[in-house]
């Protein structure tokens, strides 16, 4: 009797194990089109959108203004900037008179460095970037390294060292305004000024009349 329980046991183990090996081979599969998950312990839920490529930027920003579009404005309102358009196409081996100076500054701004395109500071980080102030950069990611026979990476740099100081500001000033949609230039507003009698002079005491004297006793 005790034999046929200890079989009867062993049987009922086996069976558990059984299963439990059967049900966790099992993976969980998705539908066509779909991404696979996992769910296990330490293991998140992703969703499709997690698979995208995280090097592209910000596609908010690029649907808004992208960098083909921009540049035709910035030169609109700041005509003696250099266009540095005299580039060969390796593909057509023409000159590409569309492959600008600014465009690629802008290309160069958030497609390498990816840094918000309607913020003065950071435009002023990527004019340091090509006066050799802040980060070096690099011929290798450089716009238009592979669609151009040279390089323009030396070339924009010496045009923007080129540039005075009221240049540079100007034309980030012009890109903010691009990119936050504001294209029209708004006159630079002046303080009010408070305009005082030529005989009178601010800050000092008016001279004393005959008479005054009088009204110290």
């Amino acid at each position: 009797m005790n034999k046929r329980k200890r079989s009867l046991a062993l049987g009922l183990v086996t069976l558990t194990l059984l299963v439990w090996l059967g049900f966790g081979s099992l993976r969980i599969t998705s539908l066509p089109g779909e991404a696979r998950t996992n769910s296990g312990p330490g293991n998140k839920e992703r969703s499709p959108e997690f698979a995208r490529d995280l090097s592209a930027p910000s596609s908010a920003i690029v649907q808004l203004v992208r960098p083909t579009e921009v540049w035709p404005q910035i030169y609109e309102q700041l005509p003696d900037l250099p266009l540095e358009n005299n580039y060969v196409s390796t593909e057509t081996g023409e000159v590409e008179a569309n492959n600008t100076l600014v465009g690629r500054l802008v290309r160069y701004h958030f497609y390498v460095k990816r840094r918000p395109p309607n913020f003065r500071f950071d435009w002023k980080l990527t004019l340091a970037d090509y006066l050799g102030a802040n980060e070096l950069l690099q011929e290798s990611v450089y716009p238009g390294y592979e669609s151009l026979k040279e390089n323009p990476m030396e070339g924009d740099r010496q045009a923007i060292q080129s540039l005075t100081r009221e240049e540079r500001n100007a034309l980030v000033d012009v890109l903010v305004n691009v990119f936050s949609g504001n294209n029209a230039e708004e006159p630079a507003s002046t303080p009010p000024t408070t305009e005082t009698p030529e005989n009178s002079t601010p800050g000092l005491p008016p001279l004393p009349k005959a008479g005054d004297a009088d009204l110290l006793r």
